[in-house]
């Protein structure tokens, strides 16, 4: 039997034809809820006014607690004209699909939180009790830390930009103490034409150790800097745009700079959940000049001048061997209209990128670097450090969200 052979059309058309687009899952519609925080200190708010009325104007629901902006001197009517709610019962904010706190969940919200929640806050690990994420765990709730939260380049939005606050204000804040209405040696912080300069030490080479060295040098200081990390120290050099005196934490050379010293900063980060190490020894702190000023901001972590005790923003000093210690953690707290405002322009964009996606589970297929941030996924831990720290179950995300794929 003979085979019939193809038909081969010899004709080609090269008409344009229309373009066809992927059609993206249908967006969903998210339900925000905004607590007032109660925690000692805290007067930061997550979202800002202005962050609301885009997601408002987006179709989404956001739901305020009354008050919940004092701290950052936002009121109830900038959020109502934007288009939230504002709730005068507690637990009404509870309830909403995604809550968005500026300090850690606490034993008394536990029980307000709705089961399978999803929860955008710190985390504090520092701080973190197992009664709490076990709390979480039992809820079924999808927790995103701030301090884990990666953006596109692999960096940590939030806390880069609260560290960015912290050491700019550092300088200020010394600058204040300085003044002889403050118990302090009455120099002008940076000094004026004729009059040496004054002079900064710099214990940390991160994120607040490079913008208290950029104010201080802004403001006329002599700035010294230590780090053990010769990598961070060459990158601040960089960062900053010309070369600074440097120095590995050498306790002898640490020990003499301090002596002359008018302000010493202590920045130095610790890794993981760990206590920052102790660098700077009491003997060293008996041996600085009287009025000079000791701004610790890596008390949130221990501190790393011996010592260092933790203070308050209602009282936030206290002398020891006649030098000025300042020791409040949360220093952005205090500056807390700009720091909502930071912390906003970081979640704002997420929020609306989540609702595109159709919710954060569909979300963290697509970008990997959010998360990082995620540390409870449906109640499951997903943060290896947590589940070591406290002998709980780790598993792991990605396997976790493939599963479900």
């Amino acid at each position: 039997m003979a085979l019939s052979k193809p038909i081969v059309s010899a004709s080609f058309s090269y008409e344009t034809l229309e373009e066809k687009l992927d059609i993206k899952s249908k967006g969903a519609q998210l339900f925000i809820g905004l607590p007032r925080e109660h925690m000692f200190q805290e007067n930061r708010v997550a979202l800002t006014p202005e962050a609301v009325s885009v997601l408002v104007n987006n179709g989404h629901r956001v739901m305020i607690e009354y008050l919940a902006g004092e701290g950052a001197h936002f009121s109830d009517k900038d959020y109502s004209e934007a288009g939230a709610k504002i709730a005068y019962e507690r637990k009404e904010v509870y309830q909403c699909d995604i809550l968005i706190k500026s300090a850690p969940v606490c034993e008394a919200e536990l029980e307000l939180l709705k089961p399978g929640q999803t929860i955008i806050s710190p985390i504090h690990i520092a701080v973190m009790k197992p009664e709490i994420l076990a709390g979480m765990m039992e809820k079924r709730i999808t927790a995103l830390s701030f301090e884990n939260l990666k953006d596109d380049s692999g960096h940590n939005p939030i806390v880069r930009s609260m560290s960015e606050i912290a050491g700019s204000a550092v300088m200020l804040i010394a600058g204040q103490y300085l003044s002889s209405f403050n118990n302090g040696k009455g120099v002008l912080l940076g000094g004026i034409s004729g009059i040496p300069p004054t002079k900064v030490i710099i214990i940390g080479a991160g994120i607040v150790g490079e913008y208290a060295a950029r104010t201080a040098l802004a403001m006329g200081g002599s700035v010294k800097v230590f780090d053990n990390n010769i990598y961070k120290l060459k990158r601040m050099q960089t960062a900053i745009g010309h070369r600074m005196w440097t120095s590995v934490v050498e306790p002898k050379i640490l020990a003499k700079q301090l002596k002359t010293c008018d302000v010493a900063v202590g920045a130095l980060s610790s890794i993981g959940g760990a206590r920052t190490p102790i660098v700077a020894t009491e003997e060293m702190v008996a041996q600085m000049r009287p009025g000079s000023v000791i701004v610790d901001v890596s008390i949130d972590r221990g501190g790393c001048f011996e010592t260092s005790e933790v203070t308050s923003h209602e009282s936030p000093i206290f002398i020891k061997h006649g030098v000025i210690h300042y020791c409040v953690p949360n220093i952005p707290s205090g500056f807390a209209r700009t720091a909502s405002q930071a912390i906003s322009n970081v979640l704002m964009p997420l929020l609306l990128e989540m609702a595109d996606e159709g919710g954060l589970e569909k979300l963290l297929w697509h970008k990997l670097n959010i998360r990082n941030g995620i540390y409870l996924f449906k109640g499951a831990l997903t943060n290896f450090y947590l589940s070591q720290r406290f002998d709980l179950k780790y598993t792991d995300l990605n396997l976790l969200i493939a599963s479900r794929g």
